[in-house]
């Protein structure tokens, strides 16, 4: 039954992201104008991503410390990375950012279509011009007060464990002197596998927004980077030892 659950899943997504992106485009036709760093296009683009958690109705998700997370001004997100279904329950915070994505992912029929209306920003692994434009692009989103979201492993975990920290993200808010926030996700490898296209009927999935860091704490980008690791190593080590209440969908 897995099977036909994950082919229902699919059809499901690429008809609805067909008839959404059109949605999306006008949304960005029309407030552009005013909305000149998207963050109506954004929202919707987060109520998008939700649509394809609540159809599943055993998927469950929990958020936490979404408060936290500013409306305006500059701060850098970072979060773990464990399979394609982060997308969804990231979006899932709705609050405004600009991705860093893979940049073939912009060339997908209408999800990267809308990728490039919200104008979020694109990046080849290992290629060292792709980073410098990426960090430039981010850098300007800062400048005007827009957050941006990373995630530092800069791949998906292949076994859910943490992957060694890159040092992009944790310059960039060195940088610009902006609060840094490190965001722990659990769960989420049991709804869109690496590698995999079935997924399992079940998935209890929690992200959980940690306290602000300051960077100007910190005398360089190492330390800086060892301490959020750390810390979102500890929360998620507490989130899947079960000491939380029970899940909720948000």
């Amino acid at each position: 039954m897995l099977w036909l659950r994950s082919v229902l899943f699919w059809a499901f997504f690429v008809a609805s992201s067909a008839a959404l992106f059109f949605v999306a485009l006008a949304i960005f036709l029309l407030t552009f104008p005013f909305d000149r760093n998207g963050k109506v296009l954004h929202l919707f683009s987060c109520g998008w991503a939700q649509l394809y958690f609540w159809v599943n109705p055993g998927w469950r998700l929990r958020v936490e410390g979404r408060e936290r997370l500013p409306w305006n001004g500059p701060a850098v997100l970072v979060s773990n990375h464990q399979s394609l279904g982060d997308i969804l329950v990231l979006f899932g915070l709705f609050r405004p950012f600009k991705w860093v994505s893979k940049a073939s992912v912009f060339k997908a029929p209408f999800l990267g279509w809308n990728m490039y209306l919200n104008r979020y920003v694109g990046l080849v692994r290992g290629d060292k011009d792709s980073i410098g434009r990426m960090m430039a692009a981010c850098e300007r989103w800062l400048e005007r007060g827009v957050p941006v979201l990373l995630f530092p492993e800069g791949t998906r975990s292949p076994d859910g464990n943490l992957l060694p920290f890159k040092d992009g993200a944790f310059r960039l808010a060195l940088d610009k002197g902006c609060p840094l926030y490190p965001i722990v996700l659990t769960g989420t490898a049991d709804t869109l596998p690496k590698h995999g296209l079935i997924f399992k009927a079940r998935a209890n999935c929690q992200v959980h927004v940690l306290e602000p860091v300051d960077p100007r704490a910190f005398a360089d980008v190492a330390s800086l980077r060892d301490h959020v690791r750390q810390l979102i190593a500890q929360e998620k080590a507490r989130l899947e030892s079960g000491n939380v209440g029970e899940l909720q969908t948000a």
